[in-house]
């Protein structure tokens, strides 16, 4: 059987100071049925010029420049643009392990194709200058009613079969909150995800990174205020969910619709906010901030 190929598909946007090396990273893995698929998303600085450079030596390397939409819309064109049996996401930053496609493409090989199907792997934390930082959570919990609330893994260590990709691109959603996050519950609802307990990427942390991955209990918590109380946050996941549901909610498992029934209602409702509150599962890993998001529920934030 031949080996799968496997688009990695890479938004960019004023990746100059970095992206050499995550070039250099992609380019040398040692699974080599690649293709690099590159959307640049309106980059003012010299990240084309650089692609296009590394395209007149390496075949396997497709660029696509296009106007800004941001990096959530820019990863869902890449998967419109891209072809290939497996797809991986890919931040212009980072430092990928040489074996990253290697052991996501064994690990999607041992899952059913007809579902939509996600592996993961785990990161360390470096700063700009590649000096390490901290090791990432390595202890991974996932299930349908934890997707709503968080997304377990980062994109750039996720990759997906072509039935997540198809899936994705069929019923684009108006809005989520990021594209791994949207490709994560897609497959814990209506497919599988797999977790690699091995470090497959430097994630290198930069000041103007979206997400709250690899900081301190402290700034975490106030990102976590300020991004998700102050900036509509709460608002944007609540949105999440609904979105997901107009479009899967047929295809879930009873069990998933009554959860997704539950946490998705628009209108607040004391008695639904009390239900929620006092909901039996574990929702959030850590106790300080699952009763947090138990407090958010019954003040009708969430």
């Amino acid at each position: 059987m031949a080996d799968k190929k496997v688009a990695i598909i890479m938004s960019t946007y004023n990746g100059e100071p970095f992206i050499r090396e995550q070039l250099d990273s992609i380019l040398n893995q040692t699974y080599k049925n690649i293709e690099l698929v590159v959307r640049d998303d309106g980059s003012k600085d010299k990240t084309v010029e650089i692609i296009k450079e590394y395209q007149e030596k390496y075949e396997n390397i497709k660029l696509f420049q296009g106007e800004n939409l941001g990096f959530v819309k820019s990863f869902f064109e890449l998967l419109k643009l891209a072809e290939a049996d497996y797809y991986s996401y890919a931040d212009q930053d980072d430092i990928w392990m040489e074996n990253k496609i290697e052991l996501a493409v064994n690990a999607l090989n041992e899952l059913d194709e007809e579902k939509p199907n996600m592996v993961f792997g785990n990161s360390d934390y470096y700063d700009e200058n590649m000096n390490f930082i901290s090791a990432g959570e390595k202890d991974k919990e996932y299930s349908f009613l934890k997707s709503l609330f968080a997304c377990v893994g980062q994109g750039m260590t996720m990759t997906v079969n072509k039935k997540t990709r198809d899936m994705i691109i069929e019923k684009m959603p108006n809005s989520c909150f990021f594209h791994d996050w949207w490709t994560y519950i897609l497959c814990i609802g209506l497919g599988n995800v797999a977790y690699n307990n091995v470090v497959t990427v430097k994630y290198r942390r930069r000041k103007e990174n979206a997400t709250s991955e690899g900081q301190g209990y402290i700034r975490l918590l106030i990102w976590r205020i300020k991004n998700l109380l102050f900036k509509n946050g709460m608002k944007d996941i609540k949105q999440q969910m609904i979105n997901f549901k107009d479009i899967y909610y047929e295809e879930l498992s009873e069990e998933n619709k009554k959860i997704l029934d539950l946490f998705s209602k628009e209108k607040y409702n004391f008695f639904i906010a009390l239900k929620k509150a006092f909901y039996p599962k574990r929702i959030r890993k850590s106790l300080v901030d699952d009763l947090a998001l138990r407090i958010i529920f019954i003040l009708g934030v969430l």
